[in-house]
C-alpha cells in the first residue's frame, strides 16, 4: 500500500488527530542525491580520502559488487541527512532506476520515524 493510498484511507475514515502526512514528509526534504558504492569509492579515491581493506582480485572482481549497492541521501530542510540503500544480489537484475526507487523509499521511511518521534514529543510536551 502506498503512502498516498494510506493517506486517502485515513481521510476517508475522518481521522483528524495530529499526525504526519505524506505532504509533510515531502515538504521537509530539501534535496535528494543518488549514487552507487563504486561511485562513492571512486570519488573518495580521487579526493585522497579513501580507506578500505581491499584485497585485489583478478580484474577487480572484488569491486564489482560495489556497483550493485545504491544509496539515496535525503537532505532535510534543517540540514539533517537521512540515508537509504538498495542492494542487488544478481548483477543481471541491477537496474539503476529501480535501485534508486528502493533506496529512496528506505530513506523516506526513516524520515517518517523521525517526524513521528518529533510529533509525539510535541504532543507529550503539550499535555505536561
Amino acid at each position: 500500500m502506498t503512502d498516498a493510498a494510506i493517506e486517502q484511507e485515513i481521510q476517508a475514515k475522518g481521522l483528524t488527530a495530529p499526525r504526519i502526512t505524506p505532504a509533510h514528509i515531502d515538504s521537509i526534504v530539501a534535496s535528494t542525491h543518488y549514487f552507487t558504492a563504486i561511485d562513492g569509492r571512486n570519488g573518495a579515491m580521487k579526493a585522497g580520502m579513501y580507506k578500505a581493506t581491499e584485497k585485489p582480485a583478478p580484474q577487480d572482481t572484488d569491486l564489482m559488487p560495489l556497483s550493485l549497492l545504491t544509496f539515496c541521501v535525503l537532505v532535510l530542510k534543517n540540514g539533517f541527512t537521512v540515508t537509504g540503500e538498495s542492494a542487488c544480489a544478481s548483477p543481471e537484475n541491477f537496474n539503476q532506476e529501480i535501485g534508486e526507487k528502493i533506496a529512496y523509499a528506505n530513506a523516506k521511511q526513516k524520515v517518517w520515524a523521525l517526524e513521528g518521534y518529533l510529533l509525539k514529543q510535541k504532543l507529550f510536551d503539550q499535555a505536561a
